[in-house]
Parts: C-alpha cells; sequence; structure tokens
C-alpha cells in the first residue's frame, strides 16, 4: 500500500488516478483548488499556484501519515495559440500554472522524500512537451519544461533513493478544455475536436499510467497516438516536420491571417 498525493484531482485525469489508486488499495489524499465543502471528492483544498497551499498539504501529509510514497502533480489548464496572437497574460497564466505549480509541489515534499530515502514523483506533462504542434507554443513550452524538471529531478534525487516520472498523454477524452483560454480560437476549436473525438479516456490514461509506475518507466506514453508520434520524430524527422507544418498551414487557413 502507498500513500499518494494527487492534485487536480476533483475531475479528469486526476479524478481517474485517485481511484485508480484506490482500487489497488492505496491510500490518496486527493487535493484541488476547490474547497472541501464544495466536492465530496476533494480531501484537501490546495491552489498549486499558492505558497501557502503547499506548506498545508505539507502538514496534512505529514499528520495524516508522516511520510509521502507518490507525489502526483497532475492539475493544470489548457491554453496556447500562434506567437502573433497569444498575450503575455496568456503567457505568464500557463507558465504560474502548469510549470511553476509543478515546480513548487517538488520543492515541498523534496524534503520530506529525501529524508525518508524513498519516494517517487509523478508530473503529468503532455505529448506537447516532446512533440510541439505549430500554435501551442505557450503550452508546449511549459509541458517542455516539466518534462525537463523531471528528468533533472530523476538524476539529482537518485542518490537518495527517489524516482521521478512524467507522464506524456496525447488528446484524451477529459475535461479539460473547460480551462482553456486565449486569443487563438481557431486553436482552441481545433484542439476541441481532436479531444472530443478521441478513443481514449482519462481512465484508459490512468490505467496505462499505472502500469507505467509498476514498470518503473521514466518517461510514460500511455496511448498509441502518443507512442506513435514521438515515434515518427525520432526515427524520421522530416516526415515529422512535414507533418507538424500541415498542421500549421490548416491552423493558418481556419484562423486567417494576423495583423
Amino acid at each position: 500500500m502507498s500513500r499518494v498525493l494527487v492534485t487536480g484531482a476533483v475531475s479528469g485525469l486526476g479524478a481517474a488516478l485517485t481511484a485508480a489508486f484506490r482500487a489497488r488499495g492505496d491510500e490518496v489524499l486527493a487535493t484541488d483548488r476547490v474547497s472541501t465543502g464544495s466536492s465530496d471528492r476533494v480531501d484537501l483544498q490546495l491552489d498549486i499556484t499558492s505558497d501557502d497551499d503547499w506548506a498545508a498539504a505539507l502538514a496534512a501529509v505529514e499528520e495524516r501519515w508522516g511520510g509521502l510514497d507518490v507525489l502526483v502533480n497532475n492539475a493544470g489548464v489548457a491554453g496556447g495559440g500562434r506567437i502573433d496572437v497569444a498575450g503575455l497574460d496568456e503567457w505568464e497564466w500557463i507558465l504560474e500554472i502548469n510549470l511553476l505549480g509543478v515546480v513548487r509541489g517538488c520543492r515541498t515534499f523534496t524534503p520530506m522524500l529525501k529524508r525518508q530515502r524513498s519516494g517517487r514523483i509523478v508530473n503529468v506533462a503532455s505529448l506537447a512537451g516532446l512533440v510541439h504542434p505549430a500554435g501551442m507554443a505557450s503550452y508546449n513550452a511549459v509541458k517542455a519544461g516539466v518534462v525537463a524538471l523531471t528528468e533533472t529531478l530523476g538524476h539529482e534525487l537518485s542518490p537518495y533513493g527517489v524516482r521521478a516520472s512524467v507522464v506524456c498523454p496525447s488528446y484524451f477524452r477529459t475535461n479539460l478544455m473547460d480551462s482553456l483560454r486565449g486569443a487563438d480560437e481557431a486553436l482552441g476549436a481545433i484542439v476541441t475536436q481532436l479531444v472530443e473525438r478521441s478513443p481514449w479516456t482519462a481512465d484508459d490514461i490512468a490505467a496505462a499510467v499505472l502500469a507505467g509506475l509498476d514498470a518503473g518507466d521514466e518517461v510514460i506514453l500511455p496511448d498509441p497516438a502518443a507512442r506513435a508520434a514521438y515515434e515518427l520524430k525520432l526515427r524520421d524527422r522530416p516526415a515529422y516536420d512535414v507533418q507538424m507544418r500541415h498542421q500549421a498551414a490548416r491552423l493558418e487557413e481556419l484562423g486567417g491571417p494576423v495583423g
């Protein structure tokens, strides 16, 4: 049995991960920015952009368990937009949540994990952290940052017996698009359609994540589309570039010229 903290646990992949961990007998502290009184799925209110909330989460873990086996930094938002469409306010918003929110979680619990000389950090990024479609510069950049952060932590914390894994799913059916913000409406329409048409659910992704953790994977590509896209980039970069630039042209057709 593991002691697990999950952020963004009220819905989507966070809820699916929480259910999957609990189904196999793990104890889970489910956290989300919504108040505990507004959802029976939340054990602790945690806004991942708040240092005070992270300190409270650490105190709650210490009081409840005295330690932690798995930290799952899952909470995040959807965003993006062509470089001359998305404003700097959009960049700052997604950076604060999707990258610095993960950094805060890792910084908060690393001292505990080091003292234990055990544990695992699981950071949910995206295929966008490895494969970088046009129109998604801000989202690609922060998710690539999460990938880099996770690899770095894996190296740093290895002497303490602490492991780090990053999760990089492709599009799957979830409510993440409810958080979508940005001026590039053409991009929003494309991504929303891709999410809605995906054959994979949050439960499918959660099951693959747990299987990847059990296998000791440091980079978890939990669905066939993610694995195929990343393999194409590694195996045949020219073909990958053609595909990405075709997508970029389609975005321009739908969005029209800028300026």
